[in-house]
């Protein structure tokens, strides 16, 4: 997933930040209210981690300019306010879960895949495209029931395409999911991961679509 962390404390926000790309997630982790309504605005956001208490514009305020726009990222709210009132008005602002600081990560990692899931209309860990089963939960894929061993960076590439699956995903999202910030990532480095994905699920279980990128068909031809 692409995820945006907006928190202003630097020791807290580095390590979620961490956290998450040891996830396979990317991350961009902004500091201000204004930063955060910005990247809101981006497409190809998936969700976005927000405190409440940030300079230049509360969190509350993003959270109601973002609805207002009809922008319908999903965002996760972290914040020390542990009154009802606080998570009252956080909801009511457009928050679609709330977790108190300080909060363990790995219950915001559950609550991260719990969006996720409804975002994509998923009731379950499972993603079926094809032959192919993803259990997300797990972190285990399945082909016509045979379980497959992956790696973690093909684990990250097969599930960003099987939850688009029958879509064109682009290069650089895949990347971006995939190899987060990472520097040190060679130019053909995707090629060699799909082609090592491919020995192991067959020819057909990923499909190039040339200029553009990837895409796990629906079905199994």
């Amino acid at each position: 997933m692409n995820i945006i962390v907006v928190e202003d404390d630097e020791r807290l926000g580095a390590a979620i930040k961490r956290a998450l790309e040891q996830l396979t997630h990317a991350v961009m982790w902004l500091r201000t209210g204004n930063e955060a309504l910005e990247a809101l605005r981006q497409p190809d956001v998936d969700l976005v981690l927000l405190d409440l208490g940030l300079p230049n514009k509360d969190g509350v305020q993003v959270l109601r300019e973002a609805r207002r726009e009809g922008i319908r990222t999903p965002i996760l709210v972290m914040t020390a306010r542990d009154s009802i009132e606080a998570r009252v008005e956080g909801l009511d602002a457009g928050a679609d879960d709330y977790v108190v600081k300080p909060f363990h990560l790995d219950e915001l990692a559950a609550r991260i895949r719990s969006l996720a899931r409804r975002a994509q209309g998923l009731a379950d860990n499972v993603i079926d495209a094809g032959p192919l089963r993803l259990d997300v939960g797990r972190m285990e894929l399945s082909r016509d029931g045979e379980r497959i061993e992956l790696t973690r960076r093909e684990f990250a590439l097969m599930h960003v395409l099987m939850e688009r699956a029958g879509r064109i995903v682009r290069r650089d999202t895949i990347e971006r999911s995939v190899y987060g910030n990472e520097s040190e990532v060679g130019p053909n480095a995707l090629e060699v991961l799909v082609h090592a994905l491919r020995r192991k699920l067959g020819a057909d279980s990923i499909r190039t679509v040339r200029g553009f990128g990837y895409m796990v068909p629906t079905g199994t031809a």
